[in-house]
């Protein structure tokens, strides 16, 4: 089961497998409704390396970004849900609209988002001045909490 961490034991933890020579991996996301997209990115972002950090928008964050009817499941239940997948090895909160700081802070090995934010990747400069790489990869299709949540909406009696 992967670990929470806050920005400072997340910042000690990235030291100390750099030290280790570990590969560490970086994404993000509001994760508000898990579904298979999700896990299979999860999964394929985790293959490219030794850990997967997942950065979680706190619910403040994610009600900025996707109005006022979302998160859907709070911070903490996302945190617990994505933690028991076995791809996820650490996640952190970020509060702002996007994780830049925080990746700035870590400065992962490998910089992983979906293909759809390709034109805008938070954390690309910081991460690429570093020496890592930044990789997009294609999302899952069929899958998407916007739609879904526009699906059962539309379900209602």
């Amino acid at each position: 089961m992967g670990i929470v961490y806050s920005r400072p034991e997340l910042v000690q933890a990235r030291e100390q497998w750099r030290n280790a020579g570990k590969t560490v991996v970086f994404t993000n996301g509001c994760y508000d409704i898990l579904h298979p997209g999700h896990i299979r990115l999860l999964e394929r972002a985790r293959s490219l390396g030794d850990v997967l950090i997942l950065a979680l928008n706190t619910d403040a964050s994610v009600a900025r970004l996707k109005g006022p009817s979302r998160p859907l499941i709070s911070e903490t239940e996302r945190s617990r849900m994505v933690r028991a997948l076995e791809a996820v090895d650490a996640v952190a909160f970020f509060d702002e609209d996007t994780p830049r700081e925080l990746i700035a802070e870590v400065l992962p090995d490998i910089l992983v988002k979906g293909a759809d934010w390709a034109h805008f990747i938070a954390g690309r400069e910081e991460v690429e001045a570093a020496g890592g790489k930044v990789v997009a990869l294609a999302l899952e299709p069929g899958f998407s909490t916007t739609n879904i949540e526009k699906e059962l909406l539309a379900r209602r009696p």
